[in-house]
Parts: C-alpha cells; structure tokens; sequence
C-alpha cells in the first residue's frame, strides 16, 4: 500500500492559513467538479457526466467556472456567441447566455479562455454571478460547475453552494497533494461538506483503488474525516482520440472503458 501523503504538505497549507471560510449557499441539484491541480481530466468528466446524465433524461446544465482557462467549448468544438464574459461586463444576464448543445441534449454556459476580466473578477462580482447561478438551478435537475483547478478563494466560493464535490484526482503525487489540500481547507469553510473522490486516469481499477486509499488514509490521519469514493475511471486511449475529435467520448467511443466507468459513476449518482 503507498504511504499516506508527507507531512511537508503544511507549508502549503499554512500559505492559505489567512483565508476566512466561504459562507456556503447550498443548492441541493448543484455538483461541483473539482481539482487541487490542472491536467487531471476534470474538463472531460465534467462534459461526459453531463452527457450521460442527459441520455438518462435529466435537464443538465453545464457552468464553466475555471474563470482564467476556460475550455469547455473547446472541448466540445463550439464558438458561441455570448459567454460567461457577457454576464461579467454586465451586457447580458446568466440566462441569455445558456448555449443549447444539441448533440449532447444539456445546456452549457461556456466561459471565456485568458479572459483577465474574469480571472481578477471582484469578490462582489463573483457572489452576484453565483447567486444568478442558484437562481437558474432552478430550472434544471442538475447542475455541474466546472472549477479551475487550485485552491483559490474564487474557486471555494464557486463550489460554496453546491450540495456534492466531486474532487478529481490522479495517483501523481502532486495530484493527490493538492486534493488534498482542497479537502481540507474545503472542510474549514464547511465541516458538512460532501466531498466524493474520482481517481482519473487509474492503470486499472485495482490502481484505481490503492491511489483512493492513499487520500482516504490521509485525509483520516490528518482531518479524521474520510471522503468517500464516488467512482474511478480507467485510463483509456480513447479519450485523448475523442478531445482532440471535440467530440464527446458517448459519441465517439461509447463502449470504451472510460465512457463504461463514466456510465457507472453517473448510475451510482442517480
């Protein structure tokens, strides 16, 4: 079994000692999708559970929350004509901004790609768009936000509301380093904060399982809290093929391991 992560993690964390807790607005159908660090696959996850989650019938919307590096759209091959940036400078309301994805039948509010209006947003700005967020949740059965990766105060707040968080993780070290770290501050702002983890990218799934336990274990030694496994998808060629198609995995490679963990991970949810 791999030894929990180091103690030399604290420096990190006493970095962020000075950040006050986020004051959560719980929205009950809402699901963040979370990361400590980039290049995780958090993007495609976020994309491929909404879309199974649309084949199942349910109203899903999509929100691109990484407010710097944006690429939901891209992923998915589509240029629409009003973002999040839109909602931002004023020009236009959350709602007018939803993009239909009709190949996928859910919605998408896509973000804006080095948009610095968004990455240095005002902490006033930020809490009116998420409170417009909360507000259209209401018309879906389920909404996921697609955070930037990090444990920044914007990407706390964003999270905030939502009921689960899904944190995605790889067995790299500086993976499981920095979920950790989003767990535990994630915990300081909201001890009853239903934090699930997603091992992406596992060998297979008893890999899968072992790079699980490494969190688990740690996060019990440290925060006496153990977050439960929501699923864990296998590494699978398919799935580079299909981001550089733009073309979800369901489309492309439906009987893929990938898309069959995806499918597992969404009936686990429901």
């Amino acid at each position: 079994m791999p030894d929990p992560i180091p103690l030399n993690i604290a420096p990190t964390l006493r970095a962020y000692a000075s950040h006050t807790p986020v004051q959560a607005l719980q929205c009950p159908n809402m699901v963040a999708i979370a990361s400590g660090k980039g290049g995780v696959g958090k993007t495609w996850l976020s994309i491929t559970l909404c879309h199974a989650l649309a084949k199942s019938g349910k109203r899903v919307l999509l929100f691109d929350g990484d407010l710097g590096l944006a690429n939901v759209d891209i992923q998915l091959g589509l240029m629409p004509e009003l973002d999040l940036g839109n909602v931002v400078d004023g020009s236009s309301s959350l709602p007018n901004v939803i993009h239909k994805f009709q190949d996928g039948g859910f919605d998408i509010v896509a973000g804006r790609s080095g948009s610095g209006a968004l990455a240095n947003m005002t902490e006033t700005r930020l809490t009116a768009v998420r409170s417009e967020l909360i507000e259209t949740a209401k018309n879906y059965d389920l909404v996921f936000v697609d955070l930037g990766a990090g444990i920044d105060r914007p990407v706390r707040q964003l999270a905030g509301p939502a009921a689960r968080t899904c944190v995605v993780l790889t067995d790299e070290p500086t993976s499981l380093m920095d979920a950790y770290a989003f767990i535990k501050l994630t915990r300081a702002s909201n001890p009853l904060a239903d934090l699930r983890i997603v091992v992406n990218m596992a060998s297979s799934r008893q890999d899968g399982q072992r790079t699980y336990e490494t969190i688990r274990r740690t996060c019990e030694h440290f925060l006496r809290y153990q977050p439960p496994l929501a699923g864990i998808v296998r590494r699978d060629a398919k799935v580079p093929d299909a981001i550089r198609a733009q073309t979800p995995i369901l489309t492309r490679s439906p009987a893929c391991d990938a898309a069959q963990d995806v499918e597992a991970l969404v009936a686990g949810m429901i």
